[in-house]
């Protein structure tokens, strides 16, 4: 039986992966604060990781194969000390922001990365996921680093993908505002092909793991289609939105999933190894379909980490005219 240790384990993406080892028959442990519930069947630990003391429990004993998510480069630097010498597999799920380049279409995984963070510098999610990733490197050739893109699915806390379809929900009969979609792609990631990958690949090195490329505008009105919206959309070119202080892809005031025309390459990178590795792509509509009830389970209204209230996309109508 496998011994599996995940760093986390209670969050959106840690504890699919939690219950897909569990159901692939592993045991799992997983260590985390225990703010949040862990998944039924596996064996909490807690600990803090900001305690130098964390890990004392877990690196008692060996481990077939320790998972770790953090975006913390410090955090993944003491896991490494601590469990190195214990794990007989270890994964860390870095990202796609350790890339430098967001211009160059179809890179793979040797595209030049950020500098990596240095301790006591400000923190930037992309040099800190660099820094991880060195961090995780010096384990060797038992190593796999996970680069997911945006990964998308029911229950996701960040409200990109899911924006597009509380939008047409809730909007029912009225106007929904897009972005100029002409020549955009997006690349996606089913947040259950991740969790599957992560378990069942024998890969090691660097993954990017990410979907295939589709144009940004069918992805929407394919959303569009399954919340059954039945009024207008009206977009709004580059230059009008940042005018009026609309932001790009995430965050307060945005239009999730739409990226400057120059970044050309941060939804066209190269999922070759993820498919080589075993990795498994679910049809979009099904992610989508997943999406759109889960957005009207949890409610259309509620407040979001990322897009347009309703009141905001109004008066944003109201001035396009």
């Amino acid at each position: 039986m496998t011994d599996v240790l995940i760093l986390g384990g209670t969050g959106w993406l840690s504890g699919r992966i939690a219950r897909r080892w569990l159901l692939s028959g592993a045991t799992v442990t997983c260590l985390a604060r225990g703010g949040r519930p862990a998944p039924e069947g596996v064996t909490l630990v807690i600990g803090d990781r900001d305690d130098p003391a964390a890990f004392d429990i877990v690196a008692r004993r060996d481990w077939d194969h320790v998972v770790d998510v953090s975006s913390r480069a410090d955090h993944v630097r003491t896991a490494v000390a601590a469990l190195g010498s214990r794990a007989g597999r270890w994964t860390y799920v870095s990202s796609m922001s350790v890339y430098a380049d967001d211009a160059t279409a179809d890179a793979d995984e040797s595209a030049p990365l950020h500098a990596a963070a240095q301790p006591g510098a400000e923190y930037e999610y992309g040099a800190e996921k660099v820094a991880a990733e060195e961090a995780v490197a010096t384990l060797g050739d038992r190593v796999l680093i996970v680069r997911p893109g945006l990964i998308v699915g029911d229950g996701d806390p960040s409200d990109r993908f899911g924006y597009w379809a509380a939008a047409f929900l809730r909007d029912g009969d009225g106007t929904v505002l897009l972005p100029d979609t002409r020549g955009r792609t997006t690349q996606v990631i089913d947040v259950d092909d991740l969790a599957d990958f992560i378990v069942s690949t024998g890969a090691t090195g660097v993954v990017n793991a990410i979907g295939d490329r589709h144009p940004l505008g069918e992805v929407i009105e394919r959303m569009r289609t399954v919340a059954a919206h039945r009024g207008d959309t009206r977009a709004a070119d580059d230059d009008w939105l940042r005018a009026h202080d609309v932001e790009y892809w995430m965050g307060d005031r945005s239009l999730p999933l739409w990226l400057p025309a120059e970044m050309t390459g941060f939804m066209t990178r190269s999922n070759a190894r993820y498919r080589a590795g075993g990795g498994e792509l679910r049809d979009l509509d099904e992610t989508i379909a997943r999406v759109v009830a889960d957005e009207n389970e949890r409610g259309v209204e509620r407040p979001r980490r990322a897009g347009l209230t309703r009141a905001d996309e109004l008066e944003l109508l109201a001035r396009l005219g």
